[in-house]
């Protein structure tokens, strides 16, 4: 699972399908709300605001 920003989500993407082996689900944070989880601000690869979940 990895929070990106858009400059990111293709290498999230690659690197989703290289460990699972299966094509990943993308999420955009903006259009939905987690109950029991906070996603992270910041999008794993840089400083940028984490826009999408890739799960």
């Amino acid at each position: 699972m990895y929070v990106v920003c858009k400059e990111h989500l293709e290498l999230a993407i690659d690197m989703f399908v290289d460990e699972y082996e299966d094509a990943p689900d993308v999420v955009d944070l903006k259009d939905t709300e987690f109950s029991d989880w906070d996603p992270p601000v910041q999008c794993a690869h840089c400083e940028q605001a984490g826009k999408f979940l890739v799960v």
